[in-house]
Parts: C-alpha cells; structure tokens; sequence
C-alpha cells in the first residue's frame, strides 16, 4: 500500500510542472476521463499498477518517488 495523500500532490505538481490539464495528461495516458486524474490528485481512488507504471514512464520519476516511497525522483 502507499500514502494516497503523497501520490496525489506528488501527481499534481508534476502535471503543473508540466503544463498539462487533467484531460491533456488524461489523453496522453490512454485513460477514458480526466475525471480518473482529478480523483487520483484529491486522493479519492488510486491508480491500476498499469496506470501507475505509465505516470512514472511519462514523467520520467522513479515510482518509488510517485507513491512516496523515496523523496529522490530520479529513476535508477
């Protein structure tokens, strides 16, 4: 299990990081709404493994870094 609180303003700052909407990044990872991003970032549900792998790919952070496990987000 991971802190859903750390994961959700870990994903939010780097979607702000890079510019993106919830729909934009929504779009860029296969998923059907950005209604599945926004709730990610308020903690409400979490992301498949799936999911989760593909946020680390797209922003280049280890997924130790996006669950909260590391506060070193560089991939190893």
């Amino acid at each position: 299990m991971f802190d859903r609180k750390i994961f959700a303003a870990r994903l939010r700052y780097l979607r702000e990081q890079h510019g993106l909407s919830t729909q934009k990044l929504a779009d860029a990872l296969g998923l059907k709404s950005k209604g599945a991003v926004t709730q990610f970032e308020k903690a409400v549900i979490s992301p498949s493994v799936d999911t989760l792998v593909a946020l680390a790919d797209f922003f280049d952070v280890s997924l130790d870094y996006l669950v909260g496990r590391s506060d070193d987000p560089r991939r190893h």
